[in-house]
């Protein structure tokens, strides 16, 4: 059964990864860059403290444990205890791999950047989702940069699958706890 699965999610793979444009060659790189993103973490970090005020240190612990249990998950535990090669490096299938830039490390599951980005944008829309109309445009985004990571050639589906879902888990589990640590303080239970 894992070795139909694992077939299955290479045939995605060259089926995703082998329609490609010049479109996409150009902004594939950009939108996997987590550098570029970085005015879109800001606004999100200032409507989270915008938000919540006077929460705004549980805002940023919550955001420094969200990102340390999506991206160990994924690549601390995952990666090294799984060893799966990503598609640049797998020798059955790395000739037909449409690589734009460099491969990474050698083992890709779990995607850390699926994690990363689906623990992001699942915790903003559930904090937000009564205060931003547009915080359900997170989930999209998410959805784009693991795509992006499967058209660069660096990860197969189950990775970016799992990254996702490993994001997705975190980030309800750490919204439920900030939202209870914030709700006993609002009620004067904590201090």
């Amino acid at each position: 059964m894992l070795k139909t699965l694992e077939e299955w999610d290479k045939q995605l793979f060259l089926a995703i990864n082998g329609e490609h444009n010049g479109l996409f060659d150009f902004l594939m790189p950009w939108i996997s860059n987590k550098y570029i993103w970085i005015p879109i973490y800001a606004l999100l970090l200032y409507y989270l403290i915008k938000n919540y005020r006077n929460k705004e240190i549980y805002v940023l612990l919550a955001i420094g444990l969200l990102i340390f249990i999506s991206d160990q998950t994924a690549s601390g535990f995952l990666k090294p205890t799984v060893e799966r090669l990503r598609p640049c490096y797998d020798p059955a299938i790395k000739d037909q791999v449409h690589l734009l830039k460099g491969c990474g490390g050698q083992f890709g599951f779990a995607s850390s950047h699926a994690s990363n980005s689906f623990a992001i944008a699942f915790f903003c829309f559930i904090l937000l989702r009564d205060h931003l109309k547009y915080a359900w445009l997170l989930i999209p985004w998410a959805v784009i940069i693991a795509y992006s990571r499967i058209y660069l050639g660096v990860h197969f589906p189950g990775d970016v699958i799992v990254g996702g879902i490993i994001g997705y888990v975190a980030a309800v589990l750490i919204a439920r706890l900030f939202k209870s640590i914030t709700l006993k303080t609002v009620k004067g239970e904590t201090t």
